[in-house]
């Protein structure tokens, strides 16, 4: 899956893999954190929820959302330094300025991400779909998603929560964005 949400990117797309023909729309995605200002020159460390990290740069417009505000802000350059990315923003010259803007949420437009491969999905597009077992039974709808090593599990919120394992074909056998609904092959008792 291509997003990776941590923390509040979990309620956006999170973010997962890719899809053709996925709806354009101008839903925003939470896809990184402003971290900490880097340096005295106006650059500052961001915490990126794509994968990989540095396909954050990107996207050369970024909406800024912390507590009430709402900034537009544009990226002038950008790299990978550890496990945080470094970039600096135009109009943006010193620490103080970039402090302003510590845990700021990033995000961009949905219609923004590239186009996806063939049966892969972006998290995003995946959270709200009605998951249904090949048997007809409604499992409820996927919540959100999260990483385990071995493979990504949905996490289906309907008379009770399930953990279900992306694993296509075996346990997830269709996705219709359109029709917001996902098939799988899991026991509702499960």
């Amino acid at each position: 899956m291509e997003l990776s949400p941590d923390d509040a990117a979990n309620s956006a797309d999170t973010s997962g893999s890719r899809q053709k023909g996925a709806p354009s729309d101008k839903r925003t995605i939470v896809v990184g954190k402003i971290a900490s200002p880097f340096g005295v020159r106006g650059w500052t460390k961001v915490l990126s929820y794509t994968e990989p990290a540095t396909g954050l740069l990107d996207y050369p417009i970024w909406q800024l959302k912390k507590q009430h505000t709402d900034r537009r802000i544009e990226l002038l350059e950008g790299r990978q330094h550890g496990k945080f990315l470094v970039v600096k923003f135009d109009g943006i010259e010193d620490r103080d300025e970039v402090a302003k803007l510590t845990n700021a949420l990033i995000e961009v437009t949905r219609d923004q991400f590239p186009e996806s491969d063939q049966d892969s999905y972006y998290w995003a597009d995946l959270i709200g779909l009605t998951v249904v077992t090949t048997l007809g039974i409604e499992l409820g709808e996927v919540d959100s998603l999260m990483e385990t090593g071995a493979n990504d599990v949905l996490v289906v919120k309907g008379d009770r929560e399930r953990l279900v394992p992306w694993i296509q074909p075996d346990v997830v056998r269709e996705v219709n964005l359109g029709e917001r609904k996902m098939v799988v092959d899991w026991d509702p008792d499960f």
